[in-house]
């Protein structure tokens, strides 16, 4: 598959950092110490910690991963999912790949995307790793642990459920896919999946990611085979009326759901509606682990 152009052009950017919500009952005169903010090592990332977080209480965590040639940062700006992390109290990092040696920032997902040079980096071991360290500094709540993504970062949110299904409660993604060969998937156990692809995707062809990949993780799901047809919703803003499908299969695992939502028209990177963070926000927090 060719190379995801997914770069993005950013004028300026003005976004509240993680650090700028203490988490309650820590820091101030006498206090105790407050959790660090930065993770991730040499690839550091700051999270950020809703301004509702009390340790006392399981919080859910999401995980954003950028398209190829884009960053987490970039993703952000696209997605606008901060607010949404606020204002429903959901720990949240937006990390960066590594760089190749084009400059661009990637993803090792699948033989598909995104590593190019073949340098074999192991970012699954880097994300749960991510994970694990957050979890050891917050109090995560293991059933709410979720990652999202564009692109490239949509392919590394499936590969994230294939190798860690035990950690992953949901994914939701955006013009990506899963292997060639779905039998390259070593998911264990059911994990909730929400693909959305534009049917004009320009980068990954809607014809060869979008209903294969969310057909393998139904079967994945023990689904049954055929998907049923729910309301269009409206996700693209330059697109009038609902132009975007929707197909759930049923009859899934308990607690666990497999969807395709269909851009008629959209593009790799489409216009998302002002109500997109939200609704993918929203929709993965309805899908903890059983």
């Amino acid at each position: 598959m060719h190379r995801v152009l997914a770069s993005l052009a950013i004028a300026v950017l003005s976004l509240a950092c993680g650090a700028d919500h203490e988490p309650e009952g820590s820091g101030g005169a006498g206090g105790a110490v407050a959790p660090p903010t930065t993770f991730g090592g040499d690839r550091p990332v700051e999270l950020f910690v809703p301004s509702s977080y009390d340790a006392a209480t399981p919080a859910p965590l999401l995980i954003l991963l950028h398209g190829y040639r884009a960053s987490g940062l970039a993703q952000e700006v696209l997605f606008r999912l901060e607010p949404i992390a606020e204002a429903r109290g959901v720990l949240y990092a937006h990390p960066d790949g590594t760089v190749d040696s084009e400059g661009s920032k990637f993803w090792n997902a699948t033989e598909l995307c995104c590593d190019f040079d073949g340098t074999g980096v192991d970012d699954p071991s880097y994300l749960i790793g991510l994970v694990d360290a957050i979890s050891a500094a917050y109090n995560v709540d293991p059933k709410r642990v979720f990652f999202a993504g564009h692109s490239n970062g949509h392919f590394m949110s499936y590969r994230m459920a294939c190798d860690h299904a035990d950690r992953v409660a949901a994914i939701a993604g955006l013009a990506g896919g899963m292997f060639q060969d779905p039998a390259s998937c070593a998911a264990e156990e059911p994990v909730s999946v929400l693909h959305m692809h534009g049917t004009a995707d320009e980068a990954v062809p809607y014809d060869l990611a979008a209903e294969a990949s969310a057909a393998a993780w139904a079967g994945f799901n023990g689904c049954e085979d055929v998907p049923v047809a729910a309301p269009n919703i409206d996700l693209e803003s330059s697109i009038e009326g609902a132009e975007t499908t929707v197909q759930i299969w049923n009859g899934c695992a308990p607690g666990t759901a497999t969807e395709l939502w269909s851009i008629e028209g959209g593009k790799h990177i489409p216009n998302l509606g002002s109500d997109f963070g939200a609704t993918l926000v929203d929709w993965l927090l309805a899908h903890p682990k059983p």
